[in-house]
């Protein structure tokens, strides 16, 4: 068995934590995963208040262990944290901008703090506002992320806030990216696209067949998406999505998009709503080579963590001199 003092602080059985994906991760998926073992997070995405009651009741209801939230904060606001905070999740990530003004309330509220960076001056950042736990995500993560790799990035953020225990993110979708990430000094792996193509999370039953059909050559950090949806995302982040013929389209010329993307905005928003994934993004990560198929959250779960004990058994066996 695995075991980190990480575990110990969120009362996981598992190193293994939920993306908040956005429109993804809702409250079934985030239930499930936590009650494998692992800590699920109910993604917040861009704040829709309707959408967050929905799933957190639901994740508040069918969870039997510890669970949480998360949000971008660059779209929080303290009516959107204290909403969060009424469903008394036990932990709470903030992803892609200053925690600084929302630390006290989640503290306050008994909850772990869960920061997301991606490059030493957001770590550095996150250690000096407060954060319990953090994610160093390497670009090779679907969605939205920066332009550092996963695998220098995460030993990076250990040294540099150390003894702040630090989770990895990015490109890691079995028992050998798990493996690899401890191995780096993390004690834990946030994983996303891996959960995507599984029963209980939310989107289309195509955008989960692509991505379990996918390579991640076949992948792109992009703003079109952004751009069309009307979402000014600050510098640097952009997101990494399978490419479509909307991608294909406007890929490189931005410019151009931006000056349509009034008038492209409710046919992309309509087409998304019916599932037109030749239109809408399907936001997945580099390591959907190793994706095969959609099972259950709870079977995906104990097959990651078996994978990486017996990787990591056989290796010391291998190496041991």
């Amino acid at each position: 068995m695995i075991h980190t003092t990480l575990m110990k602080t969120l009362g996981i059985r598992h190193p293994v934590i939920l993306a908040p994906m956005g429109g993804v991760s809702g409250g079934q998926l985030a239930a499930a995963v936590s009650n494998a073992g692992g800590l699920g997070l109910v993604g917040g995405g861009y704040g829709d208040a309707a959408w967050l009651d929905t799933e957190l009741a639901i994740a508040a209801k069918a969870a039997q262990a510890p669970w949480g939230v998360g949000l971008i904060t660059w779209r929080a606001n303290r009516q959107l944290v204290d909403q969060c905070l009424r469903y008394a999740p036990a932990a709470f990530m903030l992803s892609f901008g200053d925690p600084t003004p929302y630390v006290q309330a989640i503290k306050d509220a008994g909850c772990t703090l869960i920061c997301q960076v991606q490059d030493l001056a957001g770590a550095l950042m996150a250690r000096d506002a407060g954060a319990d736990i953090i994610v160093a995500q390497g670009t090779e993560a679907g969605g939205h992320g920066g332009q550092r790799a996963t695998f220098p990035l995460v030993p990076a953020v250990v040294d540099a806030v150390a003894p702040i225990p630090v989770v990895a993110a990015g490109g890691i979708a079995d028992g050998r990216g798990l493996a690899a990430a401890l191995m780096l000094g993390a004690q834990a792996a946030l994983i996303g696209t891996r959960f995507y193509a599984c029963r209980e999370a939310l989107g289309s039953d195509e955008a989960k067949r692509r991505i379990a059909a996918g390579h991640g050559d076949e992948t792109v950090r992009t703003r079109v998406f952004d751009i069309v949806r009307g979402y000014d995302w600050p510098s640097p982040y952009t997101g990494r999505a399978l490419r479509n013929a909307f991608l294909q389209r406007w890929h490189g010329h931005e410019p151009e998009l931006q000056a349509q993307a009034d008038a492209l905005r409710d046919p992309f928003f309509s087409a998304a709503a019916r599932g037109d994934c030749d239109t809408a993004m399907v936001w997945a990560g580099e390591a959907i080579d190793l994706i095969h198929d959609v099972p259950t959250a709870a079977f995906l779960l104990a097959s990651i963590v078996a994978q990486a004990e017996s990787q990591i058994r056989q290796a010391y066996t291998d190496l041991a001199l």
